[in-house]
């Protein structure tokens, strides 16, 4: 059995993406699943975290999000049979990569598909949903009377953010860095209120936010990460993105700032600032499902939720054609560098 495995190394450009050939799967066994994946989706892997976590491997499989059909229950499996269409997130310790034809898989890590999506749009969205449920939802809650600010919201975990908050009657105001994501995000109009276009530098996003929200501040920010210090001290890759001080500026009083930066490093003055707003700050880790089954029954009820909201159309995800399997490994490399913003998806 073939999969795609990458060996952790201390940066992301030193990570290899190797295919390797793996023992058989067993057989199934108590609440386990030997699932049939059609569709695998990738998302960039985060070493640090593995590392922490002390799963560190020789090789460590890649593509956690799947789609598949259900070809055999073990004994105490409840909510599944054989020939369900299905679609979850693999867990952190899984040791197969999605990329495999069978995989043995816990009835909990899975959900029913709707017959009415495709694979592809299953596997390529569960993730970048269950993200943003957590985003809008368990770390803040999104109501029509919210403004919410979604940074660079062409890519795809943007653009479900945005579809979602929209569906929950909040304003979604969204920036972007080129004019082919302007006129991305100008076809999901109404779904976004204001695209604030800031790769020609003339625009400034606390201007353009403060005179949107009449001066009040935006109730709801989520950013793809902050400058931390002054441009000229950052590294190239992050020197489009906002300046923490801009983000605190544009919250509004008792705002929520949902930041994916896992280095975030607030100084008295921020501390100060936020405290004088009432505001508060989160840090968007979807893992954390994993490393904790306290709360299974909701994690499973968000990735329900997800299929039924791509079953009415509610999501209309941004995902990528999907590539043969021989080119999982350059695909795999161009998302962990973050050179492409439309979902990758390899079709088995």
């Amino acid at each position: 059995m073939k999969g795609l495995y990458c060996q952790l190394a201390e940066s992301n450009e030193d990570i290899k993406f190797v295919f390797q050939d793996k023992e058989s799967v067993p057989s199934v066994y108590d609440h386990y699943i030997k699932l049939q994946v059609k569709v695998c989706a990738f998302s960039p892997l985060n070493t640090k975290l593995l590392k922490e976590l002390n799963l560190q491997q020789d090789f460590f499989p890649i593509g956690r999000e799947v789609a598949g059909v259900v070809l055999e229950v073990g004994p105490k499996v409840r909510f599944f049979k054989p020939n369900d269409e299905v679609a979850g997130i693999l867990p952190l310790d899984c040791k197969e990569s999605g990329l495999s034809d069978i995989l043995l898989v816990h009835e909990h890590s899975l959900v029913k598909k709707p017959e009415n999506v495709s694979w592809v749009d299953a596997a390529g969205t569960i993730c970048d949903g269950l993200r943003a449920y957590m985003a809008l939802h368990t770390h803040t809650h999104v109501s029509a009377e919210t403004t919410v600010l979604v940074m660079e919201g062409a890519n795809s975990f943007g653009t479900i953010v945005i579809q979602l908050a929209h569906h929950r009657g909040a304003k979604v105001i969204s920036t972007v860095n080129t004019i082919e994501d302007k006129t991305y995000l100008e076809g999901l109009r109404p779904t976004v209120a204001k695209v604030i276009n800031l790769s020609d530098g003339k625009v400034d996003l606390v201007d353009s936010c403060l005179e949107e929200t009449g001066g009040l501040g935006v109730n709801i920010i989520i950013d793809c990460g902050v400058q931390l210090y002054s441009k000229e001290d950052e590294p190239v890759v992050k020197q489009h993105l906002p300046h923490k001080h801009d983000i605190l500026s544009l919250l509004s009083v008792g705002g929520h700032w949902v930041t994916t930066e896992e280095n975030l490093q607030l100084d008295p003055p921020d501390s100060q600032f936020l405290f004088c707003k009432a505001a508060t700050i989160s840090f968007l880790n979807e893992e954390v499902w994993q490393l904790s089954n306290m709360h299974q029954g909701k994690y499973l009820h968000i990735l329900k939720d997800v299929m039924e909201k791509l079953a009415t159309g509610t999501f209309r995800p941004q995902l990528d054609e999907p590539i043969p399997i021989y080119e999982a490994s350059v695909a795999m490399e161009m998302v962990q560098k973050k050179q492409v913003k439309k979902k990758q998806v390899v079709r088995l």
